[in-house]
């Protein structure tokens, strides 16, 4: 499989690439992104073939498929790494919550986030390829408090590879940002920046197109990735859960083999719900991908309106700080499957240069075959966690918005996937507030959730608190590039 630009070429960097190009180097021409040229098919057959594979089975048979230019051995020992997690027989949970609605629990990973079914495997291809090349490289992640745990998680240590986290200030929960500022591995360095998650993501992709300072990297050796959906290396991870969550329905005999279903994802950066679209054009029975947001809901009014307006929003902080995003990255890979690259190009610099664009109405229709939207308010979301746990199951506010799409969205009688993006230990604090509890410290909400509902809280997360703070650095965001050439 060969890889293409979503804004098109521009005559310097080469016209495709292979897949470890694309995720070693993940920037494209004109400020775009890389995509498959074609994706592959996903038949009956395959769909039968699979019903009853173990999650590490299926993730090799759809990587067969993709047919990209990673050693089986090195594929193999990416995907072991899901042995570490809760139930290495199962590290995607499907737990049924109405008789039409289940949520595909994604968090079961070192972190507690959705990020490590993509982040951990694909750490360790990352790293391998840089030290088989003898290479050295600067990760950048830019977070909105899961994508940074994860990738310090996944590559600290690693030979070859040095990261450097970017999150906002004072915008991710309190348990993100330890998991982060406690991080004590030598290649990775934490930056706090006095702004939000789209500051932190506009500075990393500048840097990433940045010739200037891809040379000053040079000069040590050292050349640029990043972890980021932005880069296609985490995208295609997030297709095989749909897939798989899918099939389990199926095992379950929930439903027949064809029969269409519903996703409901709770979407920022829009990786997870490229990646359930992406699983659809394959050949996945998928109805339709319902989009659930917060009241940042600037994909609500792309996705209902064809309408992305960044100039009549500011960012606001909700309690589902990983969703407070308005500039979303992946909405490129769509525009670019839809409409082809001149016309992506066109949308993303009308973006760039005017803060807005808009979809003709017949763009628009195109869109809504495979997508629907809408968003839940903070105070909505407190809602559904506690209605929830009055019958035994306890979300986080993430998970929370997405109810509101599953009960109001749906044309058809159809079983939908509800994808839970994060366990409730991160935003603890919240879901006490949900079930009518008043608490200041987020250890005293995870004690007071977990005795009064019998759930455990994980030694990863119970530990946080007694850690060392080692990263202590937040700088205004003009500063990032000398903070990380300094670490460098």
């Amino acid at each position: 499989m060969t890889f293409i630009e979503t804004r098109g070429n521009d005559g310097v960097k080469p016209a495709e690439v292979t897949f470890s190009q694309a995720i070693l180097s993940p920037s494209a021409s004109f400020g775009g992104l890389y995509v498959p040229k074609k994706l592959p098919t996903l038949d009956f057959d395959f769909f039968k073939a699979h019903s009853n594979s173990h999650y590490k089975e299926l993730c090799k048979a759809l990587f067969e498929k993709f047919d990209v230019d990673i050693a089986e051995v090195d594929l193999n020992a990416a995907l072991d790494r899901y042995d570490a997690f809760d139930d290495p027989n199962d590290p995607v949970p499907l737990k049924k919550v109405e008789d039409d609605a289940f949520v595909s629990e994604l968090w079961h990973g070192p972190t507690r986030a959705f990020k490590d079914m993509a982040l951990q495997p694909f750490g360790y291809i990352l790293s391998k390829l840089a030290e088989k090349r003898k290479e050295h490289y600067l990760i950048m992640a830019a977070t909105s408090g899961d994508t940074g745990p994860a990738t310090l998680e996944t590559f600290k240590n690693a030979s070859n590879v040095k990261v450097a986290c970017l999150y906002p200030g004072g915008g991710t929960s309190d348990v993100q940002r330890l998991q982060m500022v406690t991080e004590e591995a030598n290649n990775e360095k934490v930056i706090g920046i006095n702004g939000d998650f789209d500051d932190a993501q506009t500075a990393l992709k500048s840097l990433l197109a940045s010739d200037s300072f891809k040379a000053k990297l040079q000069e040590s050796n050292t050349q640029l990735s990043a972890a980021n959906s932005v880069n296609f290396g985490r995208i295609i991870f997030q297709i095989i859960y749909h897939v798989h969550s899918y099939l389990e329905l199926v095992k379950r005999g929930e439903i027949s083999l064809g029969e269409t279903v519903y996703l409901v994802v709770p979407s920022g950066n829009f990786g997870n719900a490229l990646g359930g679209y992406y699983a659809k054009k394959m050949g996945l029975p998928v109805e339709k991908i319902l989009i659930s947001s917060n009241i940042n809901n600037i994909l609500t009014d792309l996705i209902t309106k064809g309408e992305y307006d960044l100039t009549c929003k500011s960012l606001i902080q909700t309690t589902s700080p990983a969703m407070d995003i308005l500039k979303s990255s992946n909405v490129e890979r769509i525009l670019f499957d839809k409409f082809g690259s001149s016309r992506t190009k066109q949308l993303m610099d009308d973006l760039a240069e005017n803060g807005k664009y808009k979809l003709t109405h017949e763009e628009l229709e195109i869109l809504r075959e495979d997508f629907d939207a809408t968003f839940s308010s903070d105070e909505e979301g407190k809602e559904v966690i506690a209605e929830y746990a009055k019958k035994g199951y306890i979300m986080d506010p993430h998970t929370a918005t997405c109810f509101k799409a599953y009960k109001n969205l749906r044309k058809k009688s159809l079983k939908t996937i509800i994808y839970s993006t994060a366990e409730w230990t991160k935003f603890s604090p919240t879901v006490c507030e949900a079930l009518g509890r008043e608490v200041e410290r987020d250890l005293d909400a995870l004690k007071w959730i977990s005795e009064k509902f019998n759930v455990p809280v994980p030694k990863m997360i119970a530990e946080l608190f007694e850690k060392q703070i080692v990263h202590k650095t937040v700088i205004d965001k003009e500063k990032i590039e000398e903070e990380i050439l300094k670490f460098i």
